[in-house]
């Protein structure tokens, strides 16, 4: 049965928020302010119906929205969007002192990297996004964060999703534009028989795609798939990790160059296949640290063959295992880390007691990021400022980055 709620505010995930004598009960799609019937199961509820609409409700600009899981938020308005993300990193970093900027915003069709899901149904070979809370795959025909050339492919992503299905469970499709053409990364589709990988390669040829890989397994790579850090070309691993959106890389790469221009050597933790690493040694001497050592090998191969660039060394290590020491630490001017959501704890600890003057921190996790901020500004940094930036479009994630500085120890 249907019930009428309030919305008072806006959750964590982007739920609206209506309050209840049993408690909050979290509605998706709804804005705050706006009366609503809602089918409630527990904390959630479905919506049924707007009765009284926000002036902040818009029209969404995908015809998948509500069903697809992609978006939260494209119902909200713009700049009232730009502040609820901001305000998401105010939120977690209350009781510590800095100023934060305004929100760098993300422009549609500028995604560069989506996950897809996949699974064949006796209708034909569903290819999408999950269900908002739900294992059921809604098959999309449009994505208005993607890049164009991603949509435009997705016909051909799903007819390649058919010859390549070995399974009868939901398996992953990652599709990253690069330099080079689409690249293709699936997990758990099952094992390939010669047969089907003789038909997927003919197909992958025809198509244009630069690979395809299977679980980590190269299949066909008819392209090597490159993209451009900066000057300096990468030829990236299958899966690899890179930023959401070209644009929010250079803007964090900016960000963080700007930060580290007087140091003369720097570190680059967590450091992928080298976004900030490859951008950072066209100043300085760069000594780039990762546990992937895929990424690592395609960062260090890059720095070699570019040009222009002062000395790169690479160093694989489990940075959660094992972080820099502070001791370590101290050979350098300049330091970023750009850990994953769980943030860098135990490396922040050592970064507090070392005495590095000039130190970036690169985040995904707001939450994560104001531990380890209150971790190093506990240890004698003090905090400049933050700039949260918005590269997962009508999602609650956001992207922020911090600047730290702290007094050199004289030596000797």
């Amino acid at each position: 049965m249907s019930a009428r709620f309030t919305i008072k505010k806006l959750g964590a995930q982007g739920d609206g928020i209506a309050e209840t004598e049993s408690g909050d009960l979290f509605i998706p799609f709804t804005l705050p302010g706006e009366i609503v019937t809602a089918a409630r199961e527990r904390d959630r509820a479905t919506l049924m119906a707007v009765l009284e609409a926000s002036p902040l409700r818009i029209e969404p600009a995908c015809r998948h929205f509500t069903e697809c899981g992609g978006c939260a938020l494209q119902h909200f308005e713009a700049e009232a969007y730009h502040q609820w993300k901001r305000d998401k990193v105010v939120h977690a970093l209350k009781g510590i002192d800095c100023g934060i900027d305004a929100l760098v915003a993300c422009a549609p069709h500028t995604r560069r990297r989506v996950v897809l899901t996949a699974r064949r149904s006796e209708t034909g070979m569903l290819l999408g996004f999950n269900r908002h809370l739900s294992p059921e795959i809604i098959s999309i025909s449009e994505c208005p964060i993607s890049l164009p050339e991603i949509v435009a492919a997705l016909d051909r992503l799903r007819a390649l999703a058919d010859l390549i299905c070995a399974t009868t469970k939901s398996f992953r499709m990652a599709v990253t534009a690069t330099g080079s053409g689409l690249d293709v990364a699936v997990h758990e589709s099952g094992k390939l028989g010669e047969h089907q990988r003789r038909i997927a390669s003919n197909f992958v040829l025809a198509q244009g795609f630069a690979r395809l890989s299977i679980d980590d397994e190269i299949i066909i790579e008819p392209r090597k798939p490159v993209v451009m850090f900066g000057s300096v070309a990468v030829a990236v691993p299958p899966g690899a990790f890179l930023q959401a959106t070209e644009a929010a890389e250079r803007t964090m790469a900016d960000i963080v160059g700007g930060h580290l221009k007087r140091a003369k050597k720097v570190a680059d933790l967590f450091a992928g296949c080298g976004s900030f690493a490859l951008r950072l040694a066209e100043k300085s001497e760069v000594h780039a640290v990762e546990g992937d050592a895929a990424a690592l090998a395609a960062l260090d191969r890059a720095a070699r063959f570019a040009t222009g660039l002062k000395r790169v060394t690479a160093e694989r290590r489990d940075l959660f295992r094992r972080p820099l020491t502070f001791k370590e630490l101290n050979a350098f001017d300049g330091l970023v880390f750009d850990p994953p959501r769980a943030g860098a704890e135990d490396q922040s600890k050592q970064i507090a007691r070392s005495d590095v003057p000039f130190v970036a921190a690169v985040s995904c996790n707001p939450v994560t990021l104001a531990r380890d901020l209150r971790i190093l500004i506990d240890g004698g940094y003090k905090l400049k400022g933050v700039t949260p930036i918005d590269q997962f479009l009508w999602s609650p994630h956001v992207e922020a980055v911090a600047l730290l500085e702290k007094p050199r120890k004289r030596r000797g």
